[in-house]
């Protein structure tokens, strides 16, 4: 309880963020952004009634037949929690450690919100290539997805995996950023993808990149 006071104390300070409601378990979450609809959830990997995990899944629609466009990012405690990777398969769009400083707290709120994905720290790069390799071996490539792609697209796709901004991707690739950003949204439409967050792990679990590398 006294985190999510402090952090509602902390994001209420910003002149840009409010904070419309307030849960105690995963199953009061699903319930009061079915209510509030907020932009952004912050989201608890370990809560009663009902673990974050199956909470995201709920809240994002991938439990569901239809997709949400509520952003869910999560907090936790240790930088490597094996929860982390499953809550971004559930459709989370990134996470933040609970002792992050109210600055990067409301930077991650805003980067969510606007409908990026908290994927550019080394932290999560290093999550998410960890958790492919624990996880099982990677399907076969999914043809079917994946040859819809233009192969820039596909270049694009693999850069997105090792947690590369669309300004890092388009000077890796010499392109404007616009066609960048252009790029990135075709991807999300063609695989039915939320957003880079998803994009990456697809791309590892599908076999289109390997984790570690391309």
């Amino acid at each position: 309880m006294m985190v999510r006071q402090g952090f509602t104390v902390l994001l209420n300070a910003e002149p840009d963020i409010e904070v419309v409601g307030q849960a105690v378990d995963g199953l009061d979450a699903v319930a009061r952004t079915a209510e509030l609809a907020p932009d952004v959830v912050l989201m608890d990997i370990r809560m009663p009634a009902l673990d974050g995990i199956e909470a995201t899944r709920r809240i994002t629609g991938v439990a569901g037949p239809e997709a949400s466009e509520v952003k869910v990012l999560v907090l936790t405690t240790f930088d490597l929690d094996e929860y982390v990777y499953e809550a971004l398969r559930a459709g989370a769009s990134g996470f933040l450690l609970k002792d992050a400083s109210a600055e990067e707290l409301a930077h991650a709120v805003r980067v969510v919100a606007s409908g990026d994905a908290l994927l550019a720290p080394n932290i999560t790069k290093r999550l998410i290539a960890e958790f492919s390799r624990l996880t099982e071996a990677p399907r076969a490539p999914a043809k079917g997805r994946v040859g819809d792609l233009t192969d820039r697209e596909t270049e694009v796709l693999c850069l997105i995996a090792q947690g590369l901004s669309n300004a890092e991707i388009a000077g890796r690739l010499v392109l404007a950023e616009q066609t960048v950003k252009t790029h990135v949204s075709r991807i999300l439409v063609k695989l039915g993808l939320r957003d880079r967050t998803q994009a990456a792990v697809f791309a590892y679990e599908w076999g289109v990149v390997r984790a570690g590398g391309v």
